[in-house]
């Protein structure tokens, strides 16, 4: 049986003011969505400033200079390098750099060939880097070709300071022509 025409425009009615709180909350929810992918003068000086840790950390590589590169770190820092040897703490990552520096990479050259930032929070960057490097040797003192790599860092912001606070590395192989 058929309810009334009146019913009917009251259950329609009822429909309509539970679906447009509904609307109207996707419809904000999209556009702080977009807001939040628009960069922001902020944002941008945070993008420059990881950048700038991020060219620190190379030329501290390509001086060969433990101590310098250990400095774009956290005193609470995880690196995990490219082997899985792991260094946990600033102060590791130098002892752990030092002796490499010296030797394998003495002549080594790296440099950043593409890198992508994302903030996960105001105060937390998850950060890919895309490298390359010549002048490394093997322990039997012969060069290695060029090296590929990326590397996955968290960084984060502490006292207006950006810093890495892990750091995953890893050789990347060689990408066929396809």
């Amino acid at each position: 049986m058929l309810k009334p025409t009146r019913d009917r425009s009251l259950t329609s009615m009822k429909r309509s003011f539970l679906f447009l709180p509904l609307l109207l909350t996707l419809i904000s929810t999209s556009a702080s969505g977009q807001a939040l992918n628009k960069s922001t003068p902020s944002q941008e000086a945070d993008e420059k400033a990881i950048k700038q840790v991020l060219t620190d950390f190379v030329g501290a590589w390509n001086h060969h200079d433990a101590k310098a590169f250990s400095m774009v770190f956290t005193e609470d820092a995880d690196f995990t390098n490219v082997r899985g040897m792991s260094a946990h703490g600033r102060t590791e990552v130098e002892k752990m750099h030092a002796p490499r520096f010296a030797t394998n990479f003495k002549d080594s050259n790296q440099k950043m060939t593409e890198t992508k930032i994302r903030f996960i929070t105001s105060d937390i960057a998850a950060v890919d880097v895309h490298w390359e490097m010549t002048g490394a040797k093997g322990p039997d003192g012969q060069e290695i070709p060029l090296r590929k790599g990326l590397a996955n860092l968290i960084m984060t912001r502490s006292s207006g300071q950006w810093l890495i606070l892990i750091m995953h590395n890893m050789d990347l192989p060689e990408r066929p022509n396809i």
